[in-house]
């Protein structure tokens, strides 16, 4: 959805975008661990078991820091979304994400099994670490929503193809709504009102 009427454009909220590759991140990589956990590798369980202990750290606590910068740039600047815009459904954009990453996901999910036959579980964890640090990521934004008491959004048509760019190259801007609007809590979780209906 771009432009439509009176200048309005279809706006997805950032944090949900980023939220929406935490969960099969984590669970691939869950269902990753425990089969790459099997076979004895060439390094042996014991070394793969550290080593992927020390990837999903890593990962945990570097994904969040990932352009950080420019997610403060544009949300100190974000402009408040016109009467006509309109606000994507939290459903929409995480399908909309998942299916511009399925095949990506799956080639990760079958280097992670491929990789158990050298390092047993290492490849599982990284990408279960991958899966947190978004969710990390995710809930970093929810604070500074809930501190400025403003929703961020940015406009689906700058997405880019797989819908998963919120402060890619092609995001000139983000727009700002009160913490009511939409259908997404801060952070990009459900709100559990809605999840009660």
């Amino acid at each position: 959805m771009g432009r439509g009427a009176h200048g309005a454009q279809g706006l997805a909220r950032v944090a949900v975008v980023v939220r929406a590759g935490a969960a099969p991140l984590w669970w691939s990589g869950v269902a990753a661990t425990g089969f790459g956990a099997l076979p004895p590798g060439v390094g042996g369980r014991r070394i793969g078991v550290l080593a992927g202990a020390a990837m999903f750290i890593v990962a945990a606590a570097v994904v969040p820091l990932v352009r950080r910068r420019r997610y403060v740039v544009l949300a100190r600047a974000a402009t408040r979304a016109g009467k006509y815009d309109v606000l994507q459904d939290r459903a929409v954009t995480v399908r909309n994400w998942r299916r511009g990453h399925r095949w990506w996901l799956l080639l990760a999910f079958a280097a992670a099994l491929g990789s158990a036959f050298a390092i047993p579980a290492a490849g599982g964890m990284l990408l279960a670490g991958l899966g947190t640090g978004l969710r990390l990521k995710a809930a970093w934004i929810g604070r500074r929503e809930r501190a400025g008491q403003t929703l961020l959004w940015v406009r689906v048509d700058w997405l880019g193809r797989r819908g998963g760019r919120p402060v890619g190259k092609a995001v000139k801007g983000l727009r700002g709504t009160g913490v009511a609007a939409g259908d997404a809590a801060p952070g990009g979780a459900r709100r559990r009102s809605a999840a009660l209906v």
